[in-house]
C-alpha cells in the first residue's frame, strides 16, 4: 500500500493520525498531528498511499477511517445497551458521531470510550428558557447510570473477602464512633440523579415495557457481589451519610455532620441509622471497621 520514501513506523504514526481524525480523511491529512510525522499536501497523498486499479488513495483510506468509526459506535452501544433501546438505533447513532467529533477518543484502550458521554449529552442541551428539557435531561441521567455501572462492573470488586457483618458494626459503642472509620469495598460509589431511571433501567434490561418516570431526586448506591452489579435507593440522609463514610470520614463526624431539620425526631433518627447500617452490611458495602490509633 505504501510507496518507498517513508518510514514504516512513521506512515504508521501518520495513517493514525488520519484515520482517526474526526472530520474525515481529507481534513485528517491538513491536521497539525498527520503533518507534523508527514508534511504534505491532499493532492500529494500518492506519495505515501498508492491507489489500487479500483480505488484511488484517499478512498483507501476511507475504508479503514470507516471501519474503526464503526467500532468505536460498536463500543458505545455496548456500554450504553438501555440509552439505545430508549433512543432507538439510528437516533442513538447520530448523537455518538457528534460525541465522537467532539472527544475523540485519546486513549490506546477502549475502555474510557464513553466516560464523557453523559457530559456530552448534557452540554448539547438547549438552553433556552422556552424548551423542555425533560426527554433530554431524563436521557443524561440514564447515560451517567450506565457508565457507572459498567464502571462497576468493570474495576475492582471484593469477591472472596470478608466483609463487615451487622453485627460487627451494631458492636460498635456509640462513644467509639469518633474513633472509627468504615473501610468500603472498593466497588461502591454513591451517586445523585434528577429521575428514578434504575426503575427505567430495569425494566428495558428485562425486556419490559418502560415508561420514562417524572423528575424526581433520586440517589443510589451501586456496587458489586458475586460479579453482579447493584443499585440500591437511598433516602437523601442515607446517600448523604454513606457518601461521608466512603471519603474516609469517622463515623461519629459522618453523623454528626448530618444535615437534621432542627424539629427532627432524634429517637426516629437512631432508628433509622440502625436501619442503614443493616442494610449495608446485608448488602455487603464494608470491609471492616478501622479505629484510628
Amino acid at each position: 500500500m505504501q510507496k518507498p520514501g517513508h518510514d514504516l513506523t512513521q506512515i504508521q504514526r501518520w495513517m493514525q493520525s488520519v484515520i482517526m481524525h474526526p472530520g474525515g480523511v481529507l481534513p485528517g491529512i491538513q491536521s497539525d498531528e498527520a503533518q507534523a510525522h508527514i508534511k504534505m499536501q491532499s493532492a500529494e497523498i500518492e506519495s505515501v498511499i498508492a491507489p489500487s486499479l479500483q480505488q484511488n488513495s484517499v478512498e483507501r483510506l476511507e475504508i479503514y477511517a470507516r471501519a474503526y468509526y464503526a467500532r468505536l459506535l460498536e463500543c458505545l452501544r455496548a456500554e450504553f445497551p438501555i440509552t439505545v433501546k430508549a433512543l432507538g438505533d439510528e437516533l442513538f447513532d447520530q448523537f455518538a458521531v457528534s460525541f465522537l467529533e467532539r472527544y475523540p477518543s485519546q486513549s490506546y484502550t477502549l475502555d474510557h470510550l464513553g466516560a464523557r458521554f453523559p457530559q456530552y449529552l448534557a452540554e448539547t442541551r438547549p438552553v433556552d428558557d422556552e424548551t423542555d428539557t425533560s426527554w433530554l435531561d431524563f436521557l443524561v441521567d440514564l447515560a451517567r447510570l450506565e457508565w457507572n455501572i459498567a464502571e462497576v462492573f468493570d474495576g475492582p470488586g471484593a469477591e472472596g473477602a470478608t466483609l463487615l457483618g451487622k453485627d460487627q458494626i451494631l458492636a460498635i459503642p456509640p462513644e467509639r464512633w469518633d474513633q472509627v472509620r468504615l473501610v468500603p469495598v472498593p466497588c461502591l460509589r454513591v451517586i445523585r440523579l434528577d429521575f428514578p431511571v434504575h426503575d427505567f433501567y430495569r425494566a428495558l434490561r428485562n425486556e419490559q415495557e418502560a415508561v420514562p418516570p417524572d423528575r424526581a431526586e433520586t440517589f443510589l448506591a451501586i456496587t458489586r457481589r458475586n460479579y453482579v452489579v447493584r443499585h440500591i435507593p437511598l433516602s437523601p440522609g442515607e446517600a448523604e451519610l454513606l457518601a461521608a463514610l466512603l471519603a474516609g470520614t469517622v463515623v461519629g463526624n459522618a453523623i454528626a455532620g448530618l444535615k437534621l431539620p432542627s424539629d427532627a425526631d432524634l429517637d426516629a433518627f437512631a432508628i433509622d441509622l440502625r436501619t442503614w447500617f443493616h442494610t449495608w452490611s446485608a448488602e455487603g458495602f464494608f470491609l471492616r471497621a478501622k479505629l484510628d490509633a
